[in-house]
């Protein structure tokens, strides 16, 4: 195990000289939306229902300058917002980023993940985007996030996958070798680096790999020094993943990109083969998909939680009819019947299902429980059938709650 205190002092010296993300400050809200950064949207993708409360106490452990911080503030505008970083450099980026956009409702404080238990109560939601893999010990940080957790709370968290990022591996290696005993000055590793990509042909794998993947965000040093340059890197395959969340105590949600996850997608043309995977264990299938397509697994970005979460899947007719339906708050283009949904995917709404969508509006969730509409009342108002609702639902258009 490397010094954990002399690792997270090279991460800060990193992140000091790179704020890292490099996104500039705006002086209004940032643009669009992350669904996983919607406590509603997150918690119904967790559960299947859309959750009791609208004024979750949120965390983001790791905020660095602020790009997530400032999306949870915007898009929970009932939250209360603790946000935590190791660098003082990224962390007064992330002030004035907040300041800057309204972003008010922001308590930060200089902390390790290790330290979290220094904060006061307990998280609803917590945001651990990119942090994990740079520490020197992750099983201590997950456990430190995750004793911070509430009952029913739920954890996103976002770490590296060794398949997809061989080529990263292998320049990061090559930089350390030519730096030598210069290491650790991270301004000359940038300038290495960008020299090898330079002189490497056009045919190396390493260069075809960059400019296939990475060439676009990695113009900025920022960028450059985070991937090449950090001094501290943990990847994971499915294995040693389910390794890590197992010693969390916590319970895995699922992928939050799913669509990265279908074994369908690559063995469908082969009915013989998708037969033999009805006995691999979710485990199993997870690792089938990425040994068969591991380029295109980079990273893996996850809900964890904490009993007692429940579980609705609706195919119960009676609970989806009594059902309050409410619109995914996470949709652009709306009023449109052409639009993009939560994954900025293109979505062409029936009349039937534009018309239920205008009527989850109108049935507000400002009113008293007892006066919405539950999804019966809207059918007879609206003409759509039960199986269109469902479908709404299956597409995460529209969020559920209980009568």
């Amino acid at each position: 195990m490397p010094d954990s205190q002399a690792v997270s002092a090279a991460v800060a010296k990193l992140y000091d000289t790179y704020p890292f993300p490099p996104e500039p400050l705006l002086d209004e809200p940032p643009p669009g939306y992350n669904w996983r950064w919607n406590w509603l949207a997150a918690y119904s993708f967790c559960t299947g229902r859309k959750p009791e409360k609208d004024d979750p106490r949120i965390l983001d452990a790791g905020c660095g300058t602020g790009v997530g911080t400032e999306y949870l503030v915007h898009l929970n505008p009932k939250a209360q917002i603790t946000a935590i970083d190791l660098s003082a450099g990224a962390l007064a980026v992330a002030k004035e980023r907040c300041q800057r956009s309204g972003a008010d409702r922001v308590e930060f404080h200089h902390l390790s993940l290790y330290d979290a238990d220094q904060l006061p109560g307990e998280f609803d939601l917590i945001n651990s985007v990119g942090v994990l893999h740079h520490l020197p010990d992750p099983i201590r940080g997950i456990q430190s996030l995750a004793a911070k957790l509430a009952p029913g709370g739920i954890m996103h968290i976002f770490v590296y996958a060794a398949l997809g990022r061989w080529e990263i591996t292998l320049m990061q290696e090559a930089i350390a070798l030519l730096q030598g005993d210069r290491r650790g000055d991270y301004k000359d590793g940038v300038k290495v680096g960008r020299q090898i990509f330079a002189a490497l042909p056009e045919d190396n794998r390493l260069v075809q790999r960059e400019k296939e993947r990475w060439s676009l965000e990695n113009q900025r040093d920022e960028n450059f020094a985070d991937m090449y340059v950090h001094p501290q890197e943990i990847d994971y395959t499915i294995d040693t993943l389910f390794d890590l969340i197992e010693t969390s105590g916590l319970e895995f949600l699922g992928f939050s990109n799913p669509r990265n996850w279908s074994l369908e997608a690559l063995l469908d043309k082969a009915p013989e083969l998708m037969k033999r995977t009805e006995g691999l264990s979710d485990r199993q299938r997870y690792r089938l998909i990425e040994l068969l397509n591991p380029s295109a697994i980079t990273h893996y970005e996850f809900f964890l939680g904490r009993s007692p979460l429940p579980k609705n899947d609706w195919y119960s007719d009676e609970a989806l009819l009594s059902a309050i339906p409410d619109r995914n708050p996470c949709m652009d283009g709306w009023e449109s019947r052409c639009l993009f949904n939560e994954d900025y995917q293109i979505v062409n709404l029936s009349e039937e299902a534009f018309a239920l969508l205008k009527a989850c509006d109108a049935n507000t969730p400002t009113l008293t429980s007892s006066h919405r509409k539950t999804v019966r009342a809207l059918l007879s108002d609206v003409g759509v059938d039960l199986a269109q609702v469902r479908s709404l639902w299956e597409q995460r258009l529209i969020l559920l709650t209980p009568a």
